[in-house]
């Protein structure tokens, strides 16, 4: 044993015993602005501010809360940002038509995002489910199963109504089959397919760390689950063929959701794509818990070693409610 402790190939503190040392052995798992994307909740009212309850720190915001909001997190440096529409006096109904009418919270802000900050990127959830009467993420045949032919159309008209209206991004969470074959159709009837990305929830899991979200959208389902439609848990097979499916139909960029327990899921999507950008959904369940555990120095610490271990796994960029301290710790180390 003595032998193989002295051997110089088995001695490997001598290379990272100081922080710069240490840097070196970490490719590709810096932390800068432009890996990190702000999910926003957007109100109807546009005065309105709401503090959310199960997420600490977090807000619903109205467009005339979320602009000022946004300027400060600009000048420290956010790129982008994925907005998620919330309606508590517009119609929800079986078709979900309140996703794309002129009402709707994201398509009134769009045109005002777009002025105020030309420079941000922004990009817009596309799923049904905040605007459905029975709450699912597409429409429901008259068995009450989904109907995914209606459903897929449905979507691909809702994210065109986001594009036309400034998306840079859409960024379909539905989970259906082939809908972004349908979205990238729909862009390129509309000759916006060249300035408009398709960012796919390909590897969206049926997990139950997403309570505190759909308490803040008011999302759940009326009836039954997601689990026909969403992934299960172990199922790295189905994982990679979504992917596949979505890689084949033009997805622009992949996104694995959730993100800790599944850095398994974005190693392998990874290795498989890897020309093609990969996102990551650090989700309501994991801010809270993240949130909660110890006091702002444990917090800020456990943070950063989560978002360093989801890029060393091969994500490119986190999507992360955390995002504003993320950039005050970035902005302090500079």
């Amino acid at each position: 044993m003595n032998s193989l402790f002295l051997s110089p190939e088995h001695v490997l503190q001598g290379g990272y015993f100081n922080s710069t040392l240490r840097k070196l052995q970490e490719p590709n798992t810096s932390i800068e602005p432009h890996n990190i994307m702000y999910p926003v909740f957007l109100l109807e009212n546009e005065e309105a501010m709401q503090a959310v309850s199960s997420m600490p720190n977090v807000f619903r915001y109205g467009i005339n809360k979320l602009i000022p909001a946004l300027s400060e997190l600009i000048e420290k440096g956010l790129k982008s940002i994925l907005i998620f529409g919330i309606v508590e006096t517009l119609p929800k109904d079986a078709s979900g038509s309140s996703a794309d009418s002129a009402e709707n919270p994201v398509i009134k802000a769009l045109p005002r995002l777009r002025e105020t900050f030309p420079e941000l990127v922004i990009a817009c959830d596309v799923c049904l489910c905040p605007y459905t009467s029975h709450g699912h993420c597409g429409l429901l045949g008259d068995t009450g199963a989904i109907d995914h032919a209606s459903s897929v159309t449905r979507i691909a008209e809702v994210a065109l109504a986001y594009a036309k209206a400034g998306a840079d991004i859409v960024a379909p969470s539905d989970m259906m089959d082939n809908r972004i074959k349908a979205i990238k159709d729909a862009l390129v009837a509309n000759k916006l397919q060249n300035r408009v990305s398709v960012l796919s929830y390909s590897c969206k899991f049926a997990s139950s760390m997403y309570g505190p979200f759909r308490d803040t959208m008011k999302s759940s389902p009326m009836a039954g689950d997601r689990k026909c439609y969403q992934l299960p848990p172990g199922s790295a097979g189905l994982a990679a063929r979504a992917a596949a499916r979505d890689v084949a139909e033009g997805a622009d960029f992949l996104m694995v959701k959730p993100g800790l327990p599944y850095l398994d899921i974005v190693r392998q999507t990874k290795d498989r794509y890897p020309h093609h950008p990969l996102f990551i959904y650090q989700v309501s369940g994991e801010y809270a818990m993240i949130s909660r555990c110890g006091d702002d120095a444990e917090v800020r610490t456990t943070l950063m070693e989560t978002l360093t271990c989801m890029r060393r796994a091969g994500a490119d960029c986190i999507i992360t409610y955390f995002a504003p301290l993320i950039l005050n710790i970035i902005g302090n180390k500079q």
